[in-house]
């Protein structure tokens, strides 16, 4: 069995799926819920805006599923906006969120700040600020750098759940995790082999 990519109109899924292949995991790009259930581990990628990726989901019946593989214990990684999808609400969109984890979705806002001239969306590479070390973190030092490509940032309710934050003129939470769900705002994908290690790591866990 493989891993699931949840297929909802995103723009990254096969770079994605290349990555875990690369590794010697195989995966599997679906929006077929018989395939998802099946799954060793599931992976929820975004590119795009909040409510539109989140109305292809619900057309497709998806949410179901995911909050299905989550029940069963299978292990779950958000990317990206698939992390923001996890959260209530967000300030890009008016649709309610997956509310899986509690806590909203914010813009980055430099206004009246001695970071007014700091560029939005936040692209490029950044550290990672470990907080609570997360299984898929394994062999991941304090102060790696990831690739990052975001106007907006999780604001956690419950500050237990974040895993590493990131400084971009204010420290936000960059990455997730409680249980067997796994959160990263950053592209795995695009972050050269400290991503590699973080792919390799989930798919792992997947294999347990």
């Amino acid at each position: 069995m493989s891993i699931a990519i949840i297929d909802y109109g995103s723009g990254n899924l096969r770079s994605v799926q290349k990555a875990f292949e690369k590794l010697g995991f195989p995966a599997e790009i679906t929006k077929d819920k018989v395939t998802i259930r099946n799954a060793k581990g599931v992976v929820l990628p975004g590119v795009g805006s909040f409510d539109a990726a989140l109305n292809d989901l619900r057309k497709s019946s998806l949410e179901g599923a995911i909050e299905e593989a989550i029940a069963l214990g299978k292990p779950f990684l958000g990317i990206c906006l698939g992390l923001q999808h996890l959260f209530e609400s967000s300030e890009e969109g008016k649709e309610k969120g997956l509310s899986i984890l509690k806590g909203k979705v914010k813009k980055f806002n430099f206004a009246g700040t001695p970071w007014k001239n700091q560029s939005i969306p936040h692209m490029g590479w950044n550290r990672l600020l470990i907080k609570h070390r997360s299984p898929i973190l394994d062999g991941i030092d304090d102060g790696n750098m990831v690739y990052f490509a975001h106007s907006y940032y999780v604001i956690p309710d419950d500050e237990m759940v974040t895993a590493t934050k990131t400084d971009y003129g204010i420290e936000f939470t960059s990455s997730v995790w409680k249980d067997n769900i796994f959160g990263i705002q950053f592209h795995p994908e695009k972050s050269g082999e400290v991503g590699l290690k973080i792919i390799r790591n989930f798919g792992k866990l997947c294999l347990k």
